[in-house]
């Protein structure tokens, strides 16, 4: 399904952390429907690191800007752009990495799909809802 260019998804994490996976998630997923290799570094680090941690959030971000480096293409999701991705943005910036708007709506179309798969999934696995 994916094998075109690498894009560099950065969207929301803090906050809302939960539903902001889920976003990240779509993101991701709508990248691949358009044929390209999506990278939520959002997605990877905070599986090792601890977010609450200032120097482990700093690292996680520094080996973001690596994968950003990487990267064809810096897809900014949502209408909110956070501290994190404003970092994200002036590194793209620096490198002459093209940059994508990418709106909260087209997303969010992705999470209902997501979520309907989920679903659906969950019932064959014999899983009542």
């Amino acid at each position: 399904m994916a094998e075109g260019k690498i894009v560099y998804i950065a969207s929301p994490y803090a906050g809302d952390v939960e539903g902001n996976v889920e976003f990240a998630k779509a993101a991701c997923r709508l990248a691949m429907e358009e044929g390209n290799t999506p990278v939520a570094a959002h997605l990877l680090y905070p599986q090792m690191l601890d977010d609450t941690v200032p120097e482990q959030r700093a690292l996680g971000i520094r080996m973001g800007l690596k994968l950003l480096e990487a990267s064809s293409e810096l897809w900014l999701c949502g209408s909110r752009i956070s501290d994190g991705m404003q970092e994200e943005l002036k590194a793209a910036w620096k490198h002459g990495i093209p940059v994508r708007r990418i709106p909260g709506e087209m997303v969010e179309k992705f999470m209902e799909q997501d979520m309907g798969q989920r679903v659906q999934t969950m019932g064959y696995a014999g899983v009542s809802l």
